[in-house]
């Protein structure tokens, strides 16, 4: 069984910080959204693993993640130039795909629940796709499905009119089925090939479909606020001693948990939580932060004012000129 994990969105709604940046490296407690991913899958022994990205992330990916041998997994980058929805992104990994099985998983999304539920039903050959379904508050922002007698019978897109409050969260799983699905598809109102048209005509051509209903926290981290709450979520479940990293430095400092600082960070003078994340190797001297996630190498010097519920960018350097 093989793995997908897509990567080459553009993020726009984190803008700035996704400008140049991918949103699936994003920290949600340190630990980039990616490696969530990467861990999860590693931890039911797929081992082979292909991320779709952009291109121009290329490197920096690379940089970041490099091959899986900290997993023990093998990773394959595949290139999507330009994202045109969520079955463009799978047919650009055919090749890699091959005749396999596979889980799909969307690198924006911390899913919190075991993929036992996706991973059996797929790998016995009994369905040719899984779907890790959830219930939500606002059903017209997600992928909505209608059951009949505990059976899909309909998807749709971010419905105006939802038949249910049952969202198709980002993970699933297919047969090799799923790529002739999309080759019978049109690209949406909105330009895209999307997934779950793909699976209506999956449903329509008497494919056996099934799905498994989680309970579990899920966070698609797409905007500013789910991106604090996943962090603050994570946070809660972080064992306090490994709150401080054992060679980070803090000099006369008032620590509010939960808060998780990096390592070589240096931090003075400060008063620091609750809900806060700061990256690895930044400096922070005579701040006031709360509620807020301090990316890798910033520094923070004489801010005068409660930082709260702020996002500080990469290589950030603020400084009181007071």
């Amino acid at each position: 069984m093989k793995a997908l994990i897509l990567g080459a969105g553009k993020g726009t709604r984190l803008y700035p910080v996704t400008h140049s940046f991918p949103k699936p490296l994003l920290p949600v407690a340190n630990k980039s959204m990616l490696q969530y991913s990467i861990e999860k899958l590693a931890q039911h022994e797929i081992t082979e693993i292909g991320i779709v990205i952009n291109p121009s992330h290329e490197l920096l990916l690379k940089d970041w993640i490099g091959f899986g041998d900290t997993w023990g997994v093998k990773i394959t980058y595949i290139f999507q130039n330009k994202p045109k929805g969520i079955a463009h992104a799978v047919k650009e990994a055919q090749d890699f795909i091959g005749d396999d099985v596979f889980l799909l998983l969307l690198g924006d999304n911390l899913i919190f629940d075991t993929l036992s539920g996706l991973i059996t039903p797929i790998t016995l050959k009994e369905y040719h796709a899984a779907l890790m379904l959830a219930e939500v508050k606002t059903p017209q922002d997600y992928g909505i499905v209608e059951l009949v007698d505990d059976k899909i019978v309909s998807l749709e897109e971010k419905p105006t009119q939802p038949k249910s409050n049952l969202a198709v969260l980002g993970a699933y799983a297919f047969s090799p089925t799923i790529f002739n699905a999309i080759s019978a598809i049109k690209p949406s109102a909105r330009g895209e090939l999307e997934i779950t048209d793909a699976i209506q005509w999956m449903i329509a051509k008497g494919y056996n479909v099934t799905h498994f209903i989680t309970e579990k926290p899920n966070i698609d981290v797409g905007t500013m606020e789910r991106w604090h709450k996943a962090n603050c979520m994570v946070l809660d479940e972080v064992n306090p001693k490994d709150y401080i990293h054992e060679t980070a430095v803090l000099d006369n400092c008032q620590i509010n948990p939960p808060v998780l600082v990096g390592h070589d960070c240096s931090i003075k003078d400060s008063v620091i939580g609750p809900y806060v994340s700061i990256g690895p190797g930044s400096t922070i001297n005579g701040c006031h932060l709360e509620h807020s996630i301090i990316l890798n190498d910033t520094h923070l010097k004489h801010i005068e004012n409660p930082v709260k519920n702020k996002v500080i960018g990469y290589k950030s350097i603020i400084v009181s000129l007071d």
